[in-house]
């Protein structure tokens, strides 16, 4: 049971602003997904297909990056939160309690799907691959994932970025309301 107050927008905005303004500037592009490719690149997986036939090294200040994102998450999980209840919007909570996720509010992942019972669930594990795998297709079909286009992309006014992030908002919302409900009893 942890929550923490989240930094208000006015400052967390114009700190975003400025690592992209940074970004644009030095000319690079910033993306999570990426990285992927650099560390299969770096693993030799170029052996195996010409998209991981990349100059790596020229990417390196990305993995840099995500050590950072790893580092922020381990200081925000063990250094800013503070014990009591993860704050959703109640009607959400009583939904989720519908279909069965008792700890909605209480927890930030569900035990049904990422607690150690998830691991000897083969639906959850099913859940778990499946969407992972669709996720690795998407962010790959879309040439970048949500923060990518979202951030990176729209702050360079690319218009792929803008009708991908509209594809991930209502994909996300077709799942969210149509076929979650439906997956979610199976558990």
């Amino acid at each position: 049971m942890h929550t923490f107050d989240p930094w208000p927008w006015q400052v967390v905005g114009p700190l975003i602003a400025g690592v992209m303004s940074s970004l644009l500037l030095i000319g690079k592009r910033f993306g999570l997904s990426s990285n992927l490719r650099t560390m299969c690149s770096i693993a030799g997986a170029n052996r195996f297909s010409d998209y991981f036939k990349m100059d790596w090294k020229s990417q390196s200040w990305n993995l840099v990056f995500v050590l950072g994102t790893i580092a922020g998450g381990a200081v925000a999980r063990f250094a800013l939160l503070k014990p009591g209840p993860v704050i959703i919007n109640p009607k959400t909570a009583l939904r989720l309690r519908a279909w069965g996720i008792d700890d909605a509010g209480t927890s930030f992942a569900p035990d049904i799907l990422f607690g150690p019972e998830a691991w000897s669930n083969p639906a959850a594990l099913a859940f778990l691959l499946i969407g992972g795998v669709l996720v690795g297709f998407g962010t790959r079909w879309a040439n970048g994932c949500t923060s990518g286009h979202a951030i990176s992309g729209l702050s360079a006014f690319q218009w792929p970025s803008l009708i991908a992030v509209a594809g991930f908002l209502l994909g996300g919302l077709i799942v969210a309301h149509l076929i979650l409900p439906l997956l979610i009893p199976l558990l």
